[in-house]
C-alpha cells in the first residue's frame, strides 16, 4: 500500500491511505541506513486489519525543513505582523530565502495592520506591489486564504508573537480553538508529547511551526543566493561574469538597477548583508579547519 505520513509521535507513524490512517512503524533497516521518516512523506507500508503497519519504503522527497522536520511541503505562508512585533523587511527576506533554496511557494500575510496609522498604511501599500512585482503572494485579507490551501500541503511560519495560532484559529473557528491551542491540537502544547502533525483545513494539509528568533536560510555561496532573489537573479543574466556578487566586479548589470529604481534598495542592502554573513561563516570555517581538532 502507498500513502502519506501524516503524524509522528513516539516511534509510531501515522499513514494516510484512501482515507484511512494506520498506525505503523519503521523498520530496523531504516536506521541501518541513516533514514529517517517524516511528516510528509510518501510511503509503501503494509497493514494487517488490527493489527500494526510496517513502512517498507520511503519515496524520494522534493524539499525538507528542519524546524518542524516536514517534507515534501507546496507552501509556506510567512506570517508577519505590521507592528509588535514590528515589520521587518531584512526577516521578510531572510524567510523569502530559505523557501526559495527549498524551493516552497512563499505566501505572505500580513497581521495586526489595525494597529497602523493612516500614513502608515501608505508604506505597507508600497511593500505590497513590491513583492507581487518580484512574484510573490502578498495579502493581508483573510478571505484570500482558503482558497490557496486547497489541494496543498502548507506550513504556517512566522517570528513569535506575529499570531499565527490567532490566525489559523479565525480561519478555521468551527473548531472552536482559543489562541494557542493550535500547536497544542498538533501536539506540541505543554502537557503532551512532541509531535509533528498534519492538519486538515479547507481541503488541504497545514501545519504550523515554531515562532523563531532567529533564521538560518541554509545558503552558503553567492551563487545560491543569487539565484534565491528572484529579482536579482533575473538582473544578473545580464551581467559580464557568471559568477557576478555584483559588489565590485565590472560589467554588472544589478547595481545600476538599484540606481535606476529597477530594484529596491532594501532588497540589494539585504542582499549584500546575507552576502557578508555567508562570507563571514565561510571564514570562520576555514579558521576552525585551520587550527583542527584540539
Amino acid at each position: 500500500m502507498q500513502g502519506i505520513i501524516v503524524k509522528a509521535l513516539a516511534g509510531f507513524y501515522y499513514v494516510e491511505s484512501e482515507g484511512r490512517v494506520y498506525q505503523t512503524r519503521a523498520r530496523g533497516n531504516f536506521r541501518k541506513k541513516g533514514q529517517t521518516p517524516y511528516v510528509g512523506d510518501w510511503v509503501d507500508f503494509s497493514a494487517e486489519e488490527n493489527s500494526e503497519g510496517y513502512i517498507l519504503s520511503i519515496h524520494d522527497r522534493k524539499n525538507s525543513l528542519v524546524r518542524p522536520p516536514i517534507v515534501n511541503i507546496d507552501q509556506a505562508v510567512i506570517v508577519m505582523s505590521a507592528k509588535e512585533p514590528d515589520f521587518s523587511l531584512n526577516l521578510l527576506d531572510r524567510f523569502l530565502i530559505l523557501l526559495e533554496h527549498k524551493q516552497i511557494h512563499p505566501i505572505v500575510y500580513l497581521t495586526k495592520r489595525d494597529l497602523l496609522r493612516p500614513d502608515e498604511l501608505a508604506g505597507f501599500d508600497q511593500i505590497k506591489h513590491l513583492y507581487e512585482a518580484i512574484g510573490y503572494d502578498f495579502i493581508w485579507d483573510m478571505a484570500e486564504l482558503p482558497e490557496l490551501l486547497d489541494q496543498k500541503i502548507t506550513v504556517f511560519m512566522g517570528q513569535t508573537g506575529v499570531g499565527k495560532s490567532t490566525l489559523l484559529n479565525k480561519i478555521a473557528p468551527e473548531l472552536g480553538l482559543e489562541t494557542g491551542a493550535i500547536s497544542d491540537s498538533l501536539g506540541r502544547g505543554r502537557h503532551t508529547t512532541r509531535a509533528v502533525s498534519f492538519y486538515n483545513l479547507y481541503g488541504g494539509k497545514i501545519a504550523d511551526t515554531p515562532g523563531f528568533s532567529s533564521l538560518d536560510y541554509e545558503v552558503s555561496d553567492s551563487e545560491t543566493l543569487n539565484a534565491c532573489f528572484p529579482d536579482i537573479k533575473q538582473l544578473s543574466q545580464d551581467c559580464k561574469f557568471r559568477t557576478c556578487t555584483h559588489t565590485h566586479e565590472p560589467g554588472c548589470a544589478v547595481k545600476p538597477a538599484v540606481a535606476s529604481s529597477d530594484l529596491a534598495q532594501s532588497r540589494y542592502d539585504n542582499y549584500l548583508l546575507f552576502l557578508s554573513e555567508i562570507e563571514n561563516r565561510r571564514e570562520t570555517y576555514k579558521k576552525v579547519a585551520k587550527k583542527g581538532p584540539k
